[in-house]
């Protein structure tokens, strides 16, 4: 990447405060200049605040799917108990 791509991604960015103990703090410093080569804080907390998105809203998605088999299990297993029957006839 060059120079003009770091500035044009840092032109689209905004600045807020976090606050943190310190504990994570140092765990935050630790994985920035760990072995996967120097990041930013910057980079870590946006790299985990999508992968935390991405989570909850999968998590999300995956309760709504339940509560839909959990409201509308009798007439699935209906259907399931028929495919099979079907299935097994010669």
């Amino acid at each position: 990447m060059s120079a003009i791509d770091d500035i044009r991604i840092l032109a689209n960015m905004k600045t807020i405060a976090v606050t943190v103990d310190e504990a994570t703090l140092r765990l935050l410093d630790e994985l920035a200049s760990g072995a996967s080569g120097r990041r930013t804080r910057s980079a870590l907390v946006r790299a985990a605040l999508r992968q935390f998105a991405e989570s909850e809203r999968r998590r999300e998605t995956e309760d709504r799917e339940r509560e839909i088999f959990r409201k509308h299990r009798k007439r699935l297993a209906q259907q399931a108990r028929l495919l099979i029957r079907d299935q097994a006839r010669p």
